[in-house]
């Protein structure tokens, strides 16, 4: 029989290579064609007297990627369909038997009584991966960039093929729950030292160790299903036992402030699956998995920071017709903290780089910093002194300009001021290649008054990179109102180079992200002022989903910097573009307090000195709050709000005043940019899935307590009217090839 992802050749020894290998695509991905296949090879070859064992492998560099999640996206519009035609117990059912399918298929692999070995030839994460884990003997090709895992939890979901189940039966329960519920993929090496797999070889031996196993007398039982197996942890009511689970509560709620339904679920699935003989608990798993497929969470996660993200990195917002650019020299004018980050992570990436400062010695600084970045990384393993040394080979430090004239985008990070920016460019221009595209990677300057200070502007555009450079995979491209083709082209071909995900964004102050985030500060000083006890702010926007407190961000971005563009956007817009009250606390803190943040150890926290402790909220913050509320009078539930509402709503404004016009960049924006929520889908996804109306009606009744900082844009008004949801108003266009 013939298979459309599938080759399956048997050999004179009787052993079947299954090799996966889907046609049209870079990797193998789990969609239901592949379901349906495999689950006719096990029936098959189970079937065929002269098959005595099977080896699965891949035909692609990689194992598997994972399940194709517009698969489960398609099984969610199914469960509506079905739950508006037949009810819910009927939809309820269908989705139950569709999700378990898979499980069942990995299941009948383990019990039908051939052996089966896994020859993980690269990476094999999520489905793929637990297709390995229900073999009989999974052995893997020596590769140091191979990784293994079950990252399901990242997007909303966890592992429902038995990821939940075998992982903790081949494990020790807490390396079990850090594999399921962080998410982070492991080396080979690592992944044998936990017992996920039982050996590493060659690549060029690889299908031979796996068929020499078969040959050798393979097993055709899974551990679990041998009489009198014992848990890696012991029974979950024992002493270990206990020492694990209550604590383990404590750490989940600590982690994710239980607004994560598939975290709380992969921690049911492990505490009453083990207690159970594998079946049952594998049924177990699979009504949570339905239970966490229905839920708003993994349906705002698996579009945002799957396929939208997707989408956005294969070139969703490109230029059709402007030809494929490749980037091969790059110059950074600034090598700052910010700048010098960019010209490491473009050197990473391959791209020679032209590191410019005022003088030698500051560009030699900024060489230093890409020098201490790659140290870092090879005393934690990830990188060889090879590389070191290969990188720092491809970065020039330099003070002459002159060094521009043979590099094919430019990327200005000098100080964020007008005049510094312009004396900038007019030393820069008159080195440049005529067609060079000229980047600001300024965070909140307009773009199309700085491009007049360029002779031509439709080769002047935005790249605004986000701190740490090295870290933050976000960058946000700005149109100027002249800004042409080539140069987006370009911008975006540079993002894809250097490995990041780029959100394209038409001109204003702040942009996108820098608007959403910045109110999110200023909602954390409204409530200081206010007299909500610090610590009860940092909290209750942790309890929301924000990665850190706004306090803590106001440190790390420094609270000079704070009131620098404070002023700025007074100088520009006058004074009622900001609020007096908060300049008065930043100028206290700042000039007055002499408290910068984090770069001078103290701002609204006190830092101790390396190694000497943790940083802790400073103890004179109090008095300069005008009165002090009392923390038992607070609502939390709505501080929590008060949070999330501030940035969505001013989202909702860049989409009224045309800066975003996508709401896939909003939302994949809003999470990799600034942390925004991840279990909401991002800024406008939260709107959607919370509803216009009723989001529209929180709006309202923020505003009539705190003022026009909630009140929402004529948009949304007319959203609600209708019934209108931002992805149905502005439908995405789907990805560029």
């Amino acid at each position: 029989m013939s298979y459309k992802n599938f080759k399956v050749e048997t050999d004179s020894d009787g052993i079947a290579l299954v090799t996966w290998d889907i046609p049209g695509r870079s990797m193998n991905v789990l969609d239901e064609t592949s379901t349906n296949e495999l689950d006719a090879i096990v029936k098959a070859t189970t079937a065929d007297a002269a098959v005595k064992g099977i080896v699965i492998t891949s035909a692609k560099e990689a194992f598997c990627a994972g399940a194709d999640l517009s698969m489960l996206e398609g099984m969610n519009q199914a469960y509506a369909k079905v739950f508006k035609e037949q009810g819910e117990t009927a939809a309820n059912q269908m989705l139950f038997d569709q999700s378990r399918r898979f499980s069942q298929v990995l299941r009948s692999i383990e019990i039908l009584g051939k052996p089966w070995a896994a020859a993980i030839n690269g990476l094999a994460l999520g489905g793929g991966f637990e297709i390995t884990l229900c073999c009989h003997y999974r052995v893997a090709a020596e590769n140091p960039k191979t990784r293994l895992g079950l990252p399901e939890v990242k997007v909303g979901l966890f592992p429902g093929a038995g990821g939940t189940q075998r992982v903790p039966r081949l494990v020790p329960p807490q390396d079990a729950m850090t594999i399921l519920l962080k998410g982070d993929p492991v080396t080979v090496e690592k992944a044998k030292a936990l017992n996920l797999i039982h050996a590493i070889v060659p690549a060029a031996d690889l299908i031979k160790a796996a068929k020499d196993w078969i040959k050798g007398g393979g097993k055709a039982v899974a551990p679990w299903d041998e009489k009198g197996f014992k848990l890696p942890g012991g029974p979950v009511f024992s002493k270990a036992g206990m020492m694990m689970f209550p604590a383990g509560n404590a750490i989940y709620r600590r982690e994710t402030y239980d607004n994560y339904p598939a975290a709380r679920a992969i921690m049911s699935c492990v505490y009453e699956g083990l207690q159970l003989p594998i079946d049952a608990a594998l049924r177990v798993e699979s009504r949570y998995f339905t239970s966490v497929l229905r839920s708003k969470e993994a349906a705002a996660m698996i579009r945002s920071l799957f396929l939208s993200m997707q989408e956005l990195n294969k070139g969703a917002r490109r230029p059709k017709d402007v030809p494929p650019t490749k980037v091969k020299k790059i110059a950074v004018i600034g090598a700052g903290f910010m700048g010098a980050s960019v010209g490491y992570v473009s050197a990473r990436a391959g791209l020679d780089v032209i590191l410019i400062d005022r003088d030698q010695e500051s560009a030699d600084k900024g060489k230093a910093h890409a020098q201490k970045v790659i140290e870092d990384q090879i005393k934690k393993g990830r990188a060889k002194p090879a590389d070191a040394e290969a990188l720092l080979a491809r970065i020039t430090a330099t003070a002459d300009y002159a060094a521009l004239e043979d590099v094919d985008l430019v990327i200005e990070a000098v100080f964020e001021d007008r005049k510094v920016k312009a004396e900038t460019f007019a030393k820069a221009q008159q080195y440049l290649k005529p067609d060079v595209i000229f980047a600001s990677n300024t965070s909140t300057l307009p773009i199309t008054s700085l491009a007049e200070s360029f002779r031509d502007q439709g080769k002047f555009i935005g790249i605004h990179f986000f701190s740490p450079v090295e870290k933050m995979m976000l960058v946000e491209i700005i149109l100027g109102k002249n800004t042409g083709e080539v140069a987006l082209a370009t911008a975006l071909d540079y993002v894809r180079q250097i490995g990041k995900t780029p959100i394209v964004v038409n001109d204003s102050r702040g942009f996108f992200a820098n608007r959403c985030v910045g109110r999110y500060v200023a909602e954390g000083n409204e409530m200081f002022l206010e007299g909500v006890p610090p610590a009860m702010i940092e909290n209750c926007a942790k309890m929301a989903g924000m990665p850190v407190g706004p306090l803590s961000l106001s440190d790390e971005v420094a609270l000079d910097l704070g009131l620098k563009i404070m002023k700025a956007t007074e100088a520009d817009l006058g004074p009622n573009a900001i609020n007096p009250d908060q300049k008065k606390l930043m100028v206290e803190m700042v000039e007055k307090q002499g408290r910068l943040g984090r770069k001078n150890s103290k701002g609204f926290y006190d830092y101790p000195e390396k190694g000497k402790g943790q940083k802790s909220l400073w103890p004179g913050l109090s008095a300069l709050q005008p009165k002090q509320l009392d923390p038992d009078t607070l609502d939390i539930e709505e501080l929590k709000q008060r949070f999330l509402v501030v940035q969505a709503v001013e989202a909702a404004r860049t989409v009224e005043d045309h800066v975003i016009t996508d709401p896939r960049e909003a939302d994949v924006g809003s999470i990799l940019g600034f942390g925004f929520a991840p279990f909401t889908g991002g800024t406008l996804s939260y709107i959607d899935f919370m509803g216009t109306k009723k989001f529209l009606e929180l709006c309202h009744k923020l505003e009539a307590k705190y003022g026009s900082r909630f009140t929402p844009p004529k948009l949304l008004e007319e959203m609600a009217a209708k019934g209108e949801t931002f992805y149905g108003r502005f439908a995405p266009k789907k990805a560029a090839a």
